[in-house]
């Protein structure tokens, strides 16, 4: 059945949605608490997407996973991904094709989506958190015929440890230099796909101490810390902010960006006004979803806008920003397809894109889906942020956190985010859907995860000593660092900045 042909229908297919059967008969057991294994045949994740309509499908990702057995076992607590190629065969010239699926007690409405071509294959990619049994893959007909074909289908489980372990990918790389021309290609391919991650938020540096001579000092005594992240982190703010000085204090200890609400939302005047001193613009915001400005001022207005925008301030990144692009693949607007093309026909229309922005509003977050929609968008070669994040009010606040934690660790562990922010600018009457602390600035769960995790990604304080060739080796995360060097009775102190590459750092320090 994985290279299946499906006959459904639909009554409009620019609209479709074909709920398409894995064929796989799977076994169910309780909770497992199975631990990763990093050897070569480990269950490392599989970061491949593409974007492109091909004439043959790509062998599936994991060689199929567990669909190559056939028969398997499948625990509550799993992180499926599944992947698939997909095309249409008669019918429709194109479709959007999403795949669902239900347990004994909810339904999985949308696990992935792709905007599926006739005559070409197709790539669909994501996932869901099992947390429930008795899995039912089903399709579902509606309205006018389409036939589509299905190949190259991949089920991987993974444990929530498995999971977790491939985020924090800095302390499981495999040495590189341990390869053999038998190591498995898609091994490879992991690991070196984990070790960009790594060059993205880490590098590695050596301190090279020696007197006003030149000699070597061995047994200097060194204390390294890092005074600034390079990773931009931060959150929405409002005129609240303006006189409040607890406000500011409470927000500069912690965030290294700042993005206005609801100010500064007229183009051309305030692009001229302010040329030069913003980095990043949201040009046409949501566009996927509203066409406002279509409607009154014509089919080409977004690309205008951009284009003004695009002359107004040559220097600045111009974003697309869009909504349920990440949170969900039920909105049929905003699914990441459609991004892409959109993002394709402003490309196409002159202008340079510089940015992906993903907003990131939250109920429950699908982290398997989440990192399939960012691997997809990751093969445009342009920056990802997620530019709004929070978590729904519909849900208690430790909840909130917990889902919080949830998507800021999917973000901060893929190699193309840049950047995160996140919506939570506070009012006297409470934040737009999440408030990180009250309005005496005591935290509240969400910020107690924002905290924790900003304590995380920065490098701890390290002390140490030279060694016999007066060298001095660490790994921190990106950003600017002070470094306190003693010998006998000579101190000196020096500042140097740990940059994105994949080359050790080396820092000269005289005594």
């Amino acid at each position: 059945m994985f290279n299946s042909d499906y006959y459904v229908s639909s009554r409009k297919h620019e609209k479709l949605s074909i709920h398409f059967v894995l064929g796989l008969s799977l076994q169910f057991g309780p909770s497992t608490t199975a631990s990763a294994s990093f050897t070569g045949d480990g269950p490392l994740y599989d970061y491949s997407a593409y974007t492109e309509c091909k004439s043959a499908p790509e062998d599936p990702l994991y060689g199929g996973g567990i669909i190559k057995n056939q028969s398997v076992g499948v625990y509550k607590g799993l992180i499926p991904q599944i992947s698939c190629w997909v095309k249409i065969t008669a019918g429709a010239a194109s479709a959007v094709i999403k795949a669902s699926l239900t347990t004994d007690n909810v339904t999985f409405n949308c696990m992935g989506t792709v905007i599926a071509k006739r005559g070409c294959w197709s790539f669909l990619k994501g996932g869901f958190v099992l947390d429930s049994f008795n899995l039912c893959p089903y399709l579902f007909p509606d309205g006018q015929s389409i036939s589509i074909s299905v190949s190259s289908a991949s089920l991987q489980p993974f444990t929530d440890q498995q999971w977790k372990i491939n985020q924090q990918n800095a302390k499981h790389c495999m040495d590189l230099e341990s390869w053999t021309e038998n190591t498995n290609f898609y091994y490879k391919t992991s690991i070196l796909t984990l070790a960009k991650t790594m060059q993205e938020r880490k590098r590695t540096a050596t301190l090279h101490v020696s007197d006003i001579d030149g000699n070597r000092l061995q047994g200097a005594t060194v204390v390294v810390e890092q005074v600034s992240r390079d990773f931009p982190f931060g959150s929405s703010i409002a005129s609240t902010i303006l006189g409040n000085l607890p406000y500011q204090n409470w927000f500069v200890e912690r965030f290294n960006a700042a993005v206005f609400e609801n100010e500064l939302k007229w183009i051309q005047s305030l692009m001229s006004q302010y040329r030069n001193e913003f980095i990043h613009w949201d040009v046409d915001n949501e566009m996927l979803h509203w066409d406002f400005y279509e409607q009154r001022l014509g089919p080409n207005a977004s690309l205008e806008f951009f284009q003004t925008a695009q002359k107004s301030d040559p220097l600045a990144r111009l974003f697309m920003n869009e909504y349920n692009v990440l949170e969900t693949c039920d909105d049929m607007n905003s699914t990441v397809d459609r991004y892409i093309s959109r993002l394709q026909e402003l490309r196409e229309g002159g202008v340079s894109m510089d940015g992906i922005g993903l907003e990131g509003h939250f109920t429950v977050p699908n982290p398997p889906l989440i990192r399939a929609v960012l691997d997809k968008l990751a093969m445009l070669k342009l920056p990802i942020w997620l530019t709004e994040v929070d978590i729904s009010n519909s849900l208690d606040q430790e909840t909130q956190a917990k889902y919080l934690e949830v998507v800021l660790r999917e973000g901060f562990s893929h190699p193309s985010v840049k950047g995160i922010m996140l919506w939570t600018a506070l009012h006297p009457s409470g934040c737009y859907r999440m408030c990180l602390t009250d309005n005496n600035f005591h935290n509240l769960p969400a910020g107690d995860v924002v905290d924790s995790l900003l304590k995380e990604w920065e490098t701890e304080v390290v002390k140490g000593e030279t060694d016999d060739h007066g060298a001095f080796d660490f790994s921190g995360f990106l950003g600017e660092y002070r470094v306190t060097v003693n010998y006998g009775n000579r101190t000196t102190n020096s500042t140097f900045s740990l940059c994105p590459d994949d080359e050790t750092k080396h820092w000269n320090i005289h005594l």
